[in-house]
C-alpha cells in the first residue's frame, strides 16, 4: 500500500509540474529524453505516415505499399501471427484483407533480421479525424544495408499482391461515350485456365514459357530499348478454342482484358484515345481482324487514286481517311510510338482466316506469335472427357483416336457440346463422339448423297432429336433407323466405306493435329 501511495503521490507531482511549466521547456525536456532514448537504444525508428505535408491531402503511396505487404505476410500461413487484425474486403478484391490493428505490433524477418511494424492511430483534438502512420523500428547498426533492401522488398510484394488479389476487369469501347470514359467494365470472371484448356501439351508448354518470359523480362525490354508489348494472332475455324485461350492468359497473367470493337470507332484520333485510356498488364484483344473493318480496301484505293487523280492525290486522301479507321491508323496502334504509352501489354488478333489478314499487320514486331488452332486432336480430347467426364480411359477411346486419324476431326466446341449435352452418361458420350466422327468420315464424297437420304428416314421423336443434337452433330448416332434402306443398298455400299476410311487413313494419319505454335521473333532471354 505504502508502495501505491508514493506512485500515486509522483504522478500527481508531475501533474501539477506539467501544469506549472512553460509549453517551451516541456518540449525541451521531450526532446533530451528521447535524444537519451534514442542513444540507448539498439533500435532505429523511421515513421511513415499516411498523408504527406501537413494538409492532409497528397497520399503517401509508401504508407499503401507497407499496408498491402503486411496484408500479403498476415494472409500466409508461415507468417508469425500478430496479436490482433482487421479484416474486411471491398468490391473490387477477391479475397479477405488482413490489417494490423491500432496501436498493435507485427514481426517480420529480411536477410536474418528482426524487424518490427508499430500501427498507430491518434485522435486529431477537436476533430473527428484520425491521424494514422506505420512505424517500421530495425537494428541500428544494420540500418544503412538493411533499409534500402527492404523497402524495394516491401514495394515489390506489395505489387505482386495487388496484381493478384484484384478483381481483374473486362472492358468495351463505348462509341457514345464522352472522352473521359470511352470504355465501360464488367468483372471479368471467366474460368477458363491452362489445366482445363484443350491444348495439346507442347503448344501449351510453349504458350506458357512464352508468358512467362514476357511477364518476367521487363529489365531485358529496358536494356534492350523495346517497347514492353507483346503480339499474339490466333487463327483457326469457328470454335477452335481462341475466346478461351485468351480468357486462360488473362487468368494466367492476371490482367485485365480490354476487348476492342473496331466499328464503333469512328477514326484514328479515337483509336489513340482509347488506346492512351487502357491500364499497362493489360491484354488489348480484337477479335476478327480480317471483317471488322474493311483494311485491306486502302491499299486498292490508293493505287486507284493515284491512276485516276495523279494532280489531287493529296485532296481525296484527306477524303478518303477521314471519318473512319484506316490501315496506317491500325498500325501505329499496334507498333507506332503511342504503342509504348503503357507497359506490360499483350495485343491479341483473332481471325477465321489468316489469308485475308493484311501481311503489314502479322509481321514481326507487331504480331510476334502465331498460334494456329485446328480441330480437337487425341490429347485435346481427353483433357474434355476428363473435365466434362471425369474420366482418364475408356474403350472408346482407341476408336476416336482411329477416327481422328481416318478424318473425323471436329472442333473443340462441336465435342464439348456433345460431352455437356451427356455428361451424365459417360457410354452414351463416347458413343455419340464416335457416330458423329464417323459420319464425318462418311459424309464426303460420293456417299453425301446416301447420308441425306438416310437423314430423311429419321424418325422425329423427342428420344432421337437429343440424340441428334445440334445441327452440326445432325449425323450423330446413326441407329436401326433405316436399316431396310441399307440393306437394298447391299454390299457395294459398304465396301466403298471401308475402301473411304482406309485410304483416309493412310492419306491422312496425321490430320488430327490440334494446333502449332511459329514464332516470329529473335532470340532472346
Amino acid at each position: 500500500m505504502e508502495i501505491l501511495s508514493q506512485m500515486w503521490s509522483l504522478l500527481g507531482l508531475l501533474t501539477v509540474i506539467q501544469n506549472i511549466l512553460p509549453t517551451q521547456l516541456l518540449s525541451l525536456l521531450r526532446s533530451i529524453y528521447e535524444s537519451l532514448q534514442d542513444l540507448i537504444s539498439p533500435y532505429s525508428y523511421f515513421d511513415i505516415p499516411e498523408f504527406n505535408g501537413c494538409c492532409g491531402v497528397d497520399i503517401n503511396d509508401l504508407y499503401r505499399h507497407v499496408n498491402l505487404y503486411l496484408n500479403s505476410v498476415n494472409s500466409s500461413t508461415s507468417a508469425p501471427v500478430c496479436r490482433r487484425l482487421t479484416l474486411s474486403r471491398s468490391k473490387s478484391s477477391n479475397c479477405i484483407s488482413f490489417a494490423v490493428a491500432p496501436n498493435q505490433t507485427v514481426h517480420d524477418t529480411f536477410n536474418g533480421h528482426s524487424l518490427y511494424w508499430t500501427h498507430h492511430v491518434e485522435t486529431v483534438q477537436d476533430s473527428l479525424e484520425e491521424k494514422r502512420s506505420l512505424t517500421l523500428k530495425l537494428p541500428k547498426r544494420h540500418r544503412r544495408t538493411l533499409l534500402s533492401p527492404y523497402l524495394l522488398h516491401v514495394t515489390s510484394r506489395a505489387e505482386e499482391f495487388q496484381r493478384v488479389s484484384r478483381e481483374r476487369r473486362l472492358f468495351t469501347n463505348n462509341g457514345n461515350a464522352s472522352y473521359e470514359s470511352r470504355w465501360v467494365s464488367v468483372p471479368f470472371r471467366h474460368p477458363s485456365t491452362f489445366e482445363t484448356l484443350a491444348l495439346e501439351p507442347q503448344l501449351k508448354k510453349q504458350i506458357i514459357e512464352d508468358l512467362n518470359s514476357f511477364a518476367n523480362g521487363r529489365d531485358f525490354y529496358h536494356r534492350v530499348g523495346r517497347a514492353w508489348k507483346r503480339g499474339y494472332l490466333l487463327c483457326g475455324p469457328p470454335g477452335s478454342g481462341k475466346s478461351s485461350l485468351i480468357a486462360a492468359m488473362a487468368n494466367y497473367l492476371c490482367y485485365d482484358v480490354y476487348d476492342l470493337e473496331l466499328t464503333k470507332v469512328t477514326d484514328n484520333s479515337e483509336l489513340r484515345a482509347l488506346l492512351i485510356q487502357t491500364t499497362s498488364r493489360s491484354i488489348i484483344v480484337i477479335e476478327d481482324i480480317d471483317c471488322s473493318v474493311d483494311l485491306n480496301a486502302d491499299r486498292m484505293l490508293k493505287s486507284t487514286r493515284k491512276r485516276s487523280q495523279p494532280s489531287s492525290g493529296k485532296d481525296s486522301g484527306k477524303e478518303e481517311e477521314s471519318g473512319r479507321v484506316t490501315l496506317s491508323g491500325l498500325l501505329n496502334f499496334t507498333d507506332g510510338l503511342w504503342s509504348c504509352c503503357g507497359e506490360e501489354r499483350i495485343i491479341v488478333f483473332t481471325t477465321n482466316h489468316r489469308e485475308n489478314v493484311d501481311p503489314a499487320l502479322i509481321r514481326c514486331g507487331r504480331m510476334d506469335v502465331h498460334v494456329s488452332l485446328g480441330n480437337c486432336g487425341m490429347h485435346a480430347f481427353k483433357v474434355l472427357a476428363m473435365n466434362y467426364l471425369g474420366i482418364d480411359s475408356h474403350s472408346l477411346f482407341d476408336v476416336v483416336e482411329s477416327c481422328i486419324r481416318s478424318g473425323g476431326v471436329l472442333t473443340t466446341a462441336q465435342i464439348a457440346e456433345i460431352l455437356l449435352r451427356n455428361r451424365g452418361n459417360a457410354n452414351l458420350a463416347m458413343k455419340e463422339v464416335v457416330g458423329t466422327m464417323q459420319a464425318r468420315i462418311l459424309s464426303s464424297g460420293s456417299h453425301k448423297e446416301h447420308l441425306m437420304d438416310y437423314e430423311e428416314k429419321l424418325t422425329r421423336t423427342p428420344q432421337s432429336m437429343l440424340a441428334v443434337g445440334s445441327p452440326e452433330n445432325r449425323y450423330s448416332l446413326p441407329g436401326r433407323i433405316g436399316e431396310k434402306k441399307r440393306k437394298e443398298g447391299g454390299n457395294k455400299w459398304e465396301k466403298k466405306a471401308k475402301f473411304l476410311v482406309r485410304l483416309r487413313y493412310l492419306t491422312k494419319s496425321d490430320s488430327g493435329g490440334r494446333g502449332r505454335v511459329t514464332e516470329d521473333i529473335r532470340s532472346r532471354k
